[in-house]
């Protein structure tokens, strides 16, 4: 396997130089010092949205912190201006995670859904219980020129014990940090709950576990375009951190997450056969490296079955080795394996961090990645 896996990898790099990349957002430009955590959907009339963190005065996660987004028209070759979909002044705003809402009747050009946090202080205090995390939406009818006033989903979507802030969030959980799939989410094309939103997303409850396991992920999901939210239960894995998921049978969810549990260096899996809301398994995959890390995952269907992509930096030590991955049978496993960005010999950091994934058409996949120690987010196209 190991043979097979490198061989993979050797015929991928030699077309890497050769993949064309366009710069989307690059740090220190358009007012931002810093740009990150990428994701990516495709709008009904097939231009295609990259959507960022705008990180105003510094690389760090905490601070004045917005959401921008630019529009590609032609496949990702160029890309529109920069445009601000979320500013809340000196207050965070982030964990973008959009969706195109295709099966609502009233919209029968579709409309988009922008999940994302707010946060009043460092992650790290916030999971000390120091700081509240909330969630909320907006959404556009125009592919994402414009925007709604925002909505907060909080009391439906996490559980702080927070009574002293706001009665509202007096629960008898006590759940701290809280943050939406870095990417996008993703909605139902079949089966009993077909529409259905579905947002995978994770926190951590009580107080900070030196092993990570405090951290746990769950999703969240609406069966009225957005009208009511209801939580699915947590994954059954500790220390379940980043995640994202897709949809691989009619009421099949598979969740790719990352482990903050920090072994084993692998993506941690959680499958559901109830349409995303109860989990079966939720397991280390060893075919699937990871230096703890987020990644993404996408699914689209072929016939009456799925084929499901996914993409992380596949290696247990870096931030690099890009690679994406297809497969016929739920990821069980992986029919088709790719390198799509691998640092140059000698380079020290995070080459390819953050990655997002979108379906162009049914020959060509679209990747937002961050790249060389988060200097640029970066826009590619794959054959597959």
């Amino acid at each position: 396997m190991k043979k097979l896996f490198f061989a993979l990898c050797a015929v991928a790099t030699l077309t890497i130089a050769h993949a064309q990349e366009t710069t989307v957002f690059k740090s220190g430009e358009e007012g931002y010092a810093s740009y990150r955590i990428p994701a990516i959907i495709k709008n009904k009339n097939g231009e295609l949205i990259a959507i960022a963190e705008g990180r105003v005065d510094h690389a760090g996660d905490y601070g004045n912190v917005d959401i921008v987004l630019k529009i590609s028209k032609d496949e990702g070759k160029t890309w529109s201006a920069l445009q601000k979909a979320v500013d809340y002044e000196k207050l965070q705003a982030g964990n973008p995670a959009p969706v195109v809402d295709l099966l609502d009747p009233q919209y029968p050009e579709g409309r988009i859904f922008l999940f994302y946090n707010t946060g009043n202080n460092h992650e790290g205090e916030v999971r000390k219980g120091k700081g509240l995390r909330e969630s909320w939406y907006i959404v556009s009818n125009d592919g994402g020129k414009s925007w709604s006033e925002a909505v907060n989903i909080t009391t439906s979507t996490h559980r702080p014990k927070q009574p002293q802030i706001n009665a509202a969030y007096n629960f008898n959980e006590d759940w701290r940090t809280y943050a939406n799939t870095p990417g996008h989410a993703f909605q139902f094309v079949s089966g009993p709950k077909k529409g259905r939103i579905y947002v995978a997303a994770n926190h951590s409850a009580g107080n900070p576990d030196k092993n990570g396991k405090d951290w746990v992920a769950h999703a969240f999901y609406s069966d009225d375009h957005g009208k009511t939210f209801k939580l699915s239960e947590n994954v059954l894995f500790p220390g379940t951190n980043e995640s994202i998921a897709a949809q691989i049978a009619d009421n099949a969810v598979y969740m790719s997450s990352r482990n903050q549990q920090l072994t084993p260096k692998t993506r941690i899996i959680s499958r559901s056969s109830n349409s995303g809301e109860t989990w079966d398994s939720s397991l280390p995959d060893a075919n699937l490296p990871d230096p703890i890390n987020q990644g993404s995952v996408l699914s689209w269907k072929k016939g009456k079955k799925f084929i499901l992509a996914h993409i992380n930096a596949a290696d247990t030590v870096d931030r690099n080795n890009l690679t994406l991955r297809l497969s016929k049978d739920q990821g069980k496993t992986w029919f088709y394996s790719k390198l799509v960005a691998k640092a140059p010999n000698g380079y020290k950091g995070s080459y390819s961090a953050y990655s997002d994934i979108v379906l162009i058409n049914k020959k060509k996949i679209g990747v937002l990645y961050e790249k060389d120690n988060y200097k640029e987010i970066v826009f590619l196209t794959e054959k597959i």
